[in-house]
């Protein structure tokens, strides 16, 4: 039998709670809660059973065998150090950090203290991405001509939220530019990307926008088109769709596709369409904890998902394409 396993849970928001209840539904886990608003975490503890701390700190202190993180995003990057100066293993939603000076001060002490960093990009945990990758890695889809990928929220999230999210491609595409690497082997090294505010035009102020496109090059010369919406009148749309020279395939293109013409319901939201994805990302960084595996997707990974979005910035801003050398430093 494997040992307990004591974890703290850090944010107790909306994804916090599911991902609180994840990790109790796993053999031999226990799980004290913290949250910037102390009075929350004590509510979610108890509505759950479990104990909270009045403090990250606090949490940290009185012993665990690993993080995880679901704060907001401007508390990533804090928390992961936390953890690093702790040595301890940790978990962290995405995105890490806004700006690549944080995330390499991340990676840096991360790795000088050699703890296991998990970054919460699940849809390397979902079966659809899974066999487009397995079809790249084996062969069957031949070279890889072109990628569509897709990721439409059927609306947008509360503008607090949004004001500190880095922007459409930080916060929204940042899943898509992982997983077409993911998927594809490949890096992409070049991105021409717009944008416009056209359903929620206060988001102009905070230079966004709810509707987002790019092209996007990969090292080896295909294409990848991406589109982008916070709001999708028929539900959460996410696919990506793989064009090779011996066969083409599609991940998330199923009878609850919010599509005109699907017969089953449409998915809600992100946990309605990933759910699994989520459960498996956790699972894997429990198994990982206890045997010693390497991180299912390291912040090496994120700070290559971070580097495409901030060059789609870039694009964006300067109406040109933008290859990944030229993305600016400091983000």
């Amino acid at each position: 039998m494997a040992a307990r396993l004591a974890l703290g849970l850090v944010g107790v928001g909306r994804i916090g709670v599911l991902h609180a209840r994840t990790l109790l539904a796993l053999d031999d886990v226990s799980l004290t809660v913290a949250d910037a608003d102390s009075g929350r975490a004590r509510k979610v503890a108890a509505e759950l059973g479990i104990q909270a701390a009045e403090t990250p700190e606090e949490l940290v202190a009185g012993g665990v065998d690993g993080l995880v993180i679901a704060t907001a995003t401007a508390g990533h990057a804090p928390l992961v150090r936390l953890a690093a100066d702790a040595s301890l293993p940790v978990f962290c939603e995405k995105p890490v950090a806004l700006d690549l000076p944080t995330m390499d001060a991340l990676v840096t002490a991360a790795d000088a203290t050699g703890i296991l960093v998990q970054v919460g990009f699940q849809r390397r945990f979902d079966a659809g991405y899974r066999t487009l990758r397995d079809a790249v890695t084996n062969g069957s889809v031949g070279r890889i001509l072109a990628m569509r990928a897709a990721t439409h929220d059927p609306y947008p999230p509360a503008e607090e939220y949004l004001a500190a999210s880095g922007g459409i491609f930080r916060d929204l595409h940042i899943h898509d530019f992982d997983a077409i690497r993911f998927v594809s082997g490949d890096e992409i090294v070049e991105v021409y990307a717009d944008g416009s505010a056209l359903e929620t035009p206060w988001l102009d102020k905070y230079d966004d926008v709810d509707v987002a496109a790019a092209i996007l090059r990969l090292a080896g010369g295909g294409l990848v088109i991406l589109s982008g919406t916070r709001h999708d009148p028929l539900g959460y749309d996410v696919r990506l769709e793989l064009f090779g020279t011996k066969d083409s395939l599609v991940a998330g293109l199923d009878e609850r596709t919010p599509l005109a013409g699907r017969q089953g319901p449409a998915y809600r939201d992100f946990w309605d369409r990933f759910e699994p994805a989520y459960r498996a990302e956790l699972e894997a960084f429990v198994t990982s904890i206890r045997s010693g595996e390497k991180s299912a997707c390291s912040l090496e990974e994120a700070r290559s998902a971070l580097r495409v979005a901030l060059a789609a910035d870039r694009s964006l801003a300067e109406h040109r394409p933008v290859a990944l050398a030229q993305a600016p430093p400091n983000g």
